[in-house]
């Protein structure tokens, strides 16, 4: 049996899914009893408010927000990485990580699993996606409005002066923009979920990481570069036969994010010796942040849930 929730402003609505009509219900006003599992995406301020009202009445709340995710009762789960961490859910709830963290995390994690990770830098090349409808539709609005004339402008430095960015800190089109989120010190609080969804996940509270956010001019797809630092040397033939039999991982010469799109698995690849610090790698993964970063990973911990 499938229900659906929303806000009063869609609340009677009817979605239709397998042939037959459901009525979106008010989930400021509905029972909540019979639920087994609850798949939230409704923004932080909402998923504090509703989902313990959904998990006390007996269902495990999946939650894409952030609201959840650094609650030490919590566990922040990526499918085939953590699994373990559902053993223990005292609040009835399960974060679903960041989208970027969830990608680095599929590269990550089995090399974390031959040597601890004791540093990572991170530079994350975010699709427009990631900032939802809002974000694809400022880039084509952008690229739409630029039309013919976008090389000149380019070239002759005055692109920026042509556009008037409302979703992004600068123009988009043509463009990277390395700042998403908001500032905190000296970092934003995308970077800072990089650095401590990352310890979490991988149960390594004193690892050492910064990450620098990038938003791209890509319609979906996030991808990273990351050096990472192990306890002990790994060599690069360790690490691909560790991320060949990895679950969800394509080993490839070239990641990119347009090849990942509509795909469940990540990509990872160009793997190498970084020598300007010991015992590290480098290497470059890209996934599908609407799927392994978003909807599917809340569909697999369900799934695993049901396994239960």
């Amino acid at each position: 049996e499938l229900r659906f929730f929303a806000s009063e402003r869609s609340a009677g609505t009817k979605l239709q899914y397998e042939g037959t009509w459901i009525e979106v219900e008010n989930m400021h006003e509905s029972d909540f009893s019979g639920l087994d599992v609850a798949l939230f995406s409704c923004g932080g301020s909402t998923s504090k408010e509703v989902a313990p009202k959904v998990a006390s009445a007996g269902a495990i709340v999946i939650d894409n927000s952030s609201a959840w995710r650094m609650d030490p009762d919590v566990p922040l789960v990526v499918a085939d990485v953590n699994d373990y961490a559902l053993a223990y859910i005292p609040k009835g709830i399960v974060a679903n990580p960041n989208c970027t963290t969830m990608v680095a995390m599929m590269a990550m994690a089995p090399l974390h699993a031959l040597s601890p990770i004791a540093g990572a830098v991170a530079s994350a090349f975010q699709a427009v996606s990631g900032a939802g409808t809002a974000g694809v539709a400022e880039l084509r609005s952008q690229l739409d409005e630029l039309g013919p004339d976008a090389q000149s402008l380019v070239f002759d430095g005055s692109l920026s002066s042509k556009l008037a960015p409302s979703k992004f800190v600068a123009p988009i089109a043509y463009n990277v923009v390395p700042f998403i989120g908001s500032l905190v010190g000296e970092e934003t609080d995308e970077e800072i979920k990089f650095r401590n969804e990352s310890r979490k996940i991988l149960s390594a509270p004193t690892l050492q990481a910064i990450c620098t956010c990038v938003r791209v001019p890509v319609l979906t797809g996030h991808s990273l570069s990351l050096s990472l630092r192990f306890e002990s040397p790994i060599s690069v033939e360790q690490a691909e036969s560790a991320l060949v039999e990895a679950p969800g991982v394509d080993l490839v010469d070239v990641p990119t994010p347009v090849a990942t799109a509509g795909s469940d698995n990540c990509q990872v690849g160009r793997v190498r010796i970084d020598p300007t610090t010991p015992n590290s790698l480098a290497l470059f993964v890209a996934g599908d942040n609407l799927r392994k970063g978003a909807a599917l990973n809340a569909v697999q911990v369900a799934e695993r849930l049901a396994g239960k």
